[in-house]
């Protein structure tokens, strides 16, 4: 009841405070005219340039707005109260409308190509991003992947797995990410995290998440009998290899609770960017893991 009502109070005072929008069309694909909507904190100076959260939403790469409530809400929250450049995007829903959806009917060369399009989708919004820094008032050092479920599946796989994804990844040399911000979120292949490309990672995972794996386990858990059946590794796996190559960590273990972890942990967003200003903009190393049990 707690946090239900911090959470209302929070946005609640969201909605009543102000930040300048902007929205940019960042790449058009076939039917799609992908878009990006920019908050920008209220004093921001001339001179200024700051970091920046660039935000995927989740919807299983079938639904999800880049202003949905939740989504538009915290790129708010980081330009109204972490003095952040705030953006959410849009990216191509490619199993919307589909037979198999997402689950265990898609098959796994189908599930591989919508990560791949996620990925490439997002590394087109970075690279406007960076192109566009100036205009924007970012500094390109500190650029933050954020997402949630699908979304936070699309983020690790464009920050770590870009070669593997990218059929020309040097088009995108010039985008470098500072951080990650991954909710409920799993990445293809793990062994694509390396000592070069591992940064600073905040981590939200229920540990009986039955959508997308905690550990290293088949994506919606399908037997490898069905046709989506594609192993994935989750957070547990992606935290292992940060804590092993000595790179900072929040991770926030949920015991028993399974794909809900994959909301915006609204009431905890003061201790995520207080990591992110620790590790990213003062270079601290931290590794701290949080064991909850679901209520």
């Amino acid at each position: 009841m707690k946090n239900r009502l911090t959470l209302l109070i929070l946005l609640i005072g969201l909605s009543l405070t102000s930040q300048n929008k902007a929205t940019y069309t960042y790449s058009i694909k076939g039917k799609d005219t992908l878009k990006l909507d920019v908050y920008t904190p209220e004093n921001i100076k001339k001179t200024d340039t700051l970091p920046v959260l660039l935000w995927m939403h989740g919807g299983g790469f079938a639904v999800g707005h880049r202003d949905y409530i939740d989504d538009e809400n915290l790129v708010k929250y980081a330009a109204d109260k972490q003095n952040y450049i705030g953006i959410s995007i849009s990216y191509r829903l490619l199993r919307k409308g589909t037979a198999t959806g997402f689950g265990c009917d898609c098959t796994k060369d189908e599930k591989l190509e919508t990560f791949k399009q996620a990925a490439i989708d997002y590394m087109d919004a970075a690279k406007y991003v960076v192109e566009h820094a100036k205009q924007l008032q970012i500094d390109t050092t500190k650029i933050i992947a954020g997402g949630s479920s699908a979304g936070a599946e699309g983020i690790l796989n464009a920050v770590f797995m870009r070669e593997y994804f990218l059929d020309k990844a040097e088009d995108y040399k010039d985008v470098k990410f500072a951080g990650v911000f991954s909710c409920a979120g799993a990445m293809v292949d793990a062994r694509y995290l390396t000592q070069d490309n591992a940064v600073p990672g905040v981590f939200y995972h229920g540990t009986k998440d039955q959508l997308v794996p905690f550990g290293n386990a088949p994506h919606h858990y399908c037997e490898p009998t069905r046709d989506g059946y594609i192993m994935l590794d989750g957070s547990q796996v992606i935290v292992d290899k940060l804590e092993n190559y000595e790179i900072s960590y929040y991770f926030n273990i949920v015991k028993d609770a399974r794909h809900e972890i994959s909301r915006i942990p609204y009431e905890e967003l003061d201790k995520v960017f207080n990591f992110f200003e620790r590790t990213v903009l003062n270079d601290e190393v931290i590794q701290t893991k949080i064991i909850k049990t679901k209520e």
